[in-house]
């Protein structure tokens, strides 16, 4: 397998555990499929908030606790715009 599959697989496992992370500590009831959509996206907005503040995210660690925030925050955001 190349690096870039490799890559991939771990970022939707990742993001995977972080959007169920996310899910549960919001208690939110999404799907297997949103939560890695949600831990994903949440990653890159959290890297790019904390970016903005001089934070920066290294390692497994470091993208899955990225994940987790960044999810929190959208799952946030959407139910302030759904109220």
């Amino acid at each position: 397998m190349e690096d870039t599959q490799i890559g991939w697989i771990a970022a939707i496992i990742i993001g995977g555990l972080a959007g169920w992370a996310a899910s549960s500590l919001m208690k939110s009831d999404t799907g297997i499929l949103l939560n890695v959509i949600l831990g994903i996206v949440g990653a890159a907005v959290a890297s790019f908030l904390f970016g903005l503040l001089g934070v920066s995210f290294g390692g497994w660690v470091g993208y899955l606790v990225a994940g987790i925030v960044g999810a929190c925050i959208l799952i946030w955001g959407a139910r302030a715009i759904r109220s």
